[in-house]
Order: structure tokens, then C-alpha cells, then sequence
């Protein structure tokens, strides 16, 4: 529902058509949905916001979420399977990976088999406690395989909201950032959304992306105000985020 009347900015009016390169909708195979009922509810109303591609990003973590081209595969035709053919007529599902940056993710790097987000762009993470202790030369090991480094939610790694130089490290390394639409909000945290709204005001972001898990993430985002100057530039944003991965 678009808010004509109203002064407020709000996130939802910017999401009609929206692609959504991170979430974890395919159900029952990391901390997503756990069941297809949930999956097919997460997907109707994020359809509700706008959202009309999805590219759902299961975790493959070694220690928690041991995801294979298997698992990944059949949650998604699974998923298929179960959803009505109307709503499958109105948007488009194209499953990728979220990769933590782990010793998995290196011997998968090796052997060149990545689920892409699109094209060579590919969706990276690190734990929010320390950073991988090689991560220059994981990026750079990334790159030199024909890859792109999607860096998922750069605000959410509190090692370095003290250390904001080495954001630009990571850009100069050709690493691109993949900001939580949530962050623009206290759902994380105050450090959280101050650290995400410097990284937009520096330009320093490329993408977007809802990284639902479940239904609160949804609730929170229909419920999200903006101010005038953050609002045009998320616009912009989520532009560059449909124009990069549109399959349509």
C-alpha cells in the first residue's frame, strides 16, 4: 500500500518489483524456514512488500549448516512442488548459497563449484565474532578464481565499527557490500543502524537485500520509516540490486 498522504518515507513503498538476493526461505535446511507451510507463508508475504524474485541463500557453514548441491536442490524443488501454480506464475525463485568463509567454502573455491547468486557474483559471510584470520587472500583467492564477493551484511560485523578504515579495505580489494534492509532499522541494535546508515552515506554499499529468516524480519519491514535523504538513496540502491540480478 503506497502512503501518498502521508510525510513519512517508508521502506515498503521502494520494494514493488524488488529482487531479493539474500533470504532463507527453502525450507528445513539452515535457520530459515523450517517446513514448506512456512516457506510458502515467508513467500507470500514478502510477495506482499513488492518482492517478486527471490533468490534464497541457504547457509553452508561446516559446523552447523553442511549444505551440498543435494540439499539445496531438493529443498528447493520441494518447495516447487508445493506452491500454487498462481503464485508461481506472478514471481521467480532462483536458489544461490550464503558461504561462510570456513574451510569448506575453500575447498569448494577450488573445485569452482559455487551456487551464484548471478552470473560470477557470489554471497559471502564471516562469523560476527572474529574475521577469518586469511580473509585478504580468501577475497583475493575469490577473485583470481572468476568469482565476485558479495560481502552479506558488512554492518552486522561489530569487530570493525571501531575500525571503519578497513571498509574501505575491503572495497579497495574488490569486495562489493550487501546491506541488511533491516539495519536501517534497531532490530540489530543502535550500533548496528549507525554503522549502516555511515556505510550509505559513504557510498560504500552496493546491494540489498531482506535476509528474512521468519516472520518478525517481514513485520519489521513493513513497519520501516526512512528519512527523506536515506530513502533516495536505498532507492537508488534497490535499483542497482534489481538491474544486477533480474532474470527477467
Amino acid at each position: 500500500m503506497l502512503h501518498f498522504f502521508s510525510k513519512k518515507y517508508f521502506l515498503q513503498d521502494l520494494l514493488e518489483g524488488f529482487v531479493d538476493i539474500h533470504n532463507h526461505i527453502l525450507p528445513g535446511i539452515d535457520d530459515g524456514a523450517k517446513s514448506v507451510e512456512e516457506s510458502i507463508d515467508l513467500i507470500k508475504r514478502l510477495k506482499e512488500l513488492g518482492v517478486r524474485q527471490f533468490i534464497p541463500t541457504p547457509h553452508i557453514m561446516q559446523d552447523f549448516y553442511p549444505n551440498t548441491d543435494e540439499t539445496i536442490g531438493n529443498a528447493y524443488e520441494l518447495l516447487l512442488e508445493s506452491l500454487n501454480t498462481n503464485v508461481l506464475s506472478t514471481i521467480s525463485i532462483n536458489p544461490a548459497a550464503e558461504y561462510m568463509l570456513d574451510t569448506t567454502f575453500e575447498k569448494l573455491l577450488e573445485e569452482g563449484n559455487l551456487f551464484t547468486l548471478k552470473g560470477s557474483y557470489v554471497l559471502i559471510e564471516m562469523s560476527y565474532f572474529q574475521p577469518p584470520i586469511n580473509l585478504e587472500f580468501l577475497i583475493f583467492k575469490i577473485k583470481t578464481k572468476g568469482y565476485l564477493p558479495v560481502l552479506a551484511h558488512p554492518e552486522r560485523y561489530t569487530f570493525y565499527h571501531n575500525n571503519l578504515q578497513y571498509y574501505d579495505k575491503l572495497k579497495q580489494l574488490g569486495c562489493f557490500f550487501q546491506l541488511n534492509l533491516l539495519s536501517l532499522s534497531d532490530y540489530y541494535g543502535t550500533s548496528v543502524e549507525k554503522i549502516a546508515n555511515y556505510l550509505i552515506e559513504r557510498n560504500l554499499i552496493d546491494f540489498v537485500g531482506t535476509d528474512t529468516h521468519h516472520t518478525t524480519h517481514i513485520e519489521t519491514l513493513s513497519n520501516l520509516v526512512l528519512n527523506k535523504k536515506t530513502s533516495k538513496k536505498v532507492a537508488y540502491l534497490i535499483n542497482n540490486t534489481n538491474t544486477t540480478f533480474s532474470v527477467i
